[in-house]
């Protein structure tokens, strides 16, 4: 099976466009309060609407209340809720209970106990990054051998997706800062990066 793609942190109507024109399997609103790509409720929900109904929007969330995170599920703002912050495997299930919609949990890989700690998780997926939009890598050698679906992050770009070694095999590829050109979403690259995934 081919890995999946989703560009994260699209904020501005041409970003959407360009997602519409490149493709991705998902992209992703963050809705942490310090982010420099971070959207309102309000702004995602217009922004959702420029958005082709085949391509899956996931809300970033760090530390959120789950009653937020229920709302923006329930309105059809995301589809998808992804968890970069101390939630618990209890908010996990809660959010999973009461709106049946799926969710992430983002996992900070520092060593291979960082991977083991979480692979018996509840989430739908787990998302290995090296840090909340560092843009860095991390040893990739550390996944070795996981078998459950993950999506794969942390300072990934066209360049770098076509070097993934052989012994990781990730459900999707998540890419940011890889696809921008001084902080913005630079369409080239989200395009290279597409077709780089799907070549793959």
């Amino acid at each position: 099976m081919k890995a999946k793609i989703k560009i994260c942190g699209l904020s501005r109507g041409v970003d959407i466009e360009y997602a519409n024109r490149a493709r991705p399997d998902y992209i992703g609103f963050v809705f942490w309060e310090k982010s420099r790509r971070r959207v309102t409720a309000e702004q995602a929900a217009a922004l959702r609407k420029k958005l082709d109904s085949e391509i899956q929007a996931v809300g970033v969330f760090v530390d959120a209340s789950c009653d937020e995170i229920i709302s923006l599920l329930e309105a059809g703002t995301i589809d998808i809720a992804q968890l970069h912050g101390d939630e618990s495997e209890e908010d996990i299930r809660y959010i999973q209970a009461v709106t049946h919609k799926p969710v992430i949990k983002a996992v900070r890989v520092r060593d291979r106990y960082d991977v083991e700690a979480w692979l018996d998780s509840s989430a739908d997926w787990l998302l290995f990054d090296s840090g909340m939009g560092s843009g860095i890598t991390f040893d990739w050698q550390l996944l070795a051998g996981v078998e459950r679906e993950y999506f794969l992050a942390g300072g990934l770009n066209p360049e770098n997706l076509r070097e993934l070694p052989e012994y990781i095999c990730p459900y999707a590829v998540d890419l940011s800062s890889g696809v921008e050109t001084e902080g913005v979403k630079d369409f080239e690259k989200m395009r290279m990066a597409v077709d780089c995934v799907r070549k793959v």
